[in-house]
């Protein structure tokens, strides 16, 4: 198991960082909260977990513990692996996520892209408990990440991809981006854009 990585970043992507250590860079995918804490070359502390496949060994970052145990925690759920437990990641940070498994919150669940009903029903029913309680941790909603991908003409196409991968229709991505892009001229923080995106959708 790699538990921790800590090394320069190389390169940033929406969906994963090239974190340089010891001469070799690993591909680390990660949230957009994780994301959007870096900075190219600068170091980098994250928080790891390994997960093995026969055919791929795949390399999960976190901003802290709190979201690693969560990323974890939310695969013990049947029919929830990596990529979808790291979309959850994406629409909701662990308090938001261990809000919604406190009080049943169906619809804050079903945001998540490939999640319906049922999965969101499921989902309130086996982590009732193995989350915490809201605002039990150090910390626990305060503050946002700060850092992120430079200002770049391609941004646009970054989010949009990024959305469709996890899970939505191109068509609904191009129109959530356009909703929520930053007036012309200023500076795009890619992550914060992804976020309000993701955000839309839900509310769709």
């Amino acid at each position: 198991m790699i538990a921790s990585v800590t090394g320069v970043v190389r390169a940033l992507r929406l969906d994963a960082a090239v974190v340089e250590v010891g001469g070799v860079g690993l591909l680390v995918h990660a949230s957009p909260r994780t994301l959007a804490s870096l900075g190219m070359g600068q170091v980098a502390q994250l928080s790891t977990t390994l997960v093995v496949r026969e055919d791929s060994l795949t390399l999960f970052g976190f901003v802290d513990d709190d979201e690693r145990a969560t990323f974890e925690t939310l695969q013990t759920v049947s029919g929830i692996g990596p990529r979808l437990a790291l979309a959850m990641l994406a629409v909701h940070e662990p308090e938001a996520l261990r809000r919604a498994i406190a009080t049943d919150d169906l619809s804050a669940l079903r945001k998540v892209p490939g999640v319906g009903l049922k999965g969101a029903q499921r989902l309130a029913l086996e982590l009732k408990g193995k989350l915490g309680a809201p605002g039990s941790l150090p910390g626990a909603g305060g503050g946002t990440a700060t850092g992120g991908f430079p200002d770049d003409e391609g941004w646009r196409g970054q989010v949009r991809d990024a959305l469709v991968g996890l899970g939505w229709a191109a068509k609904a991505a191009d129109e959530a981006v356009e909703k929520v892009a930053p007036p012309a001229g200023e500076p795009v923080d890619v992550p914060a854009v992804l976020r309000a995106a993701l955000q839309r959708l839900g509310r769709a």
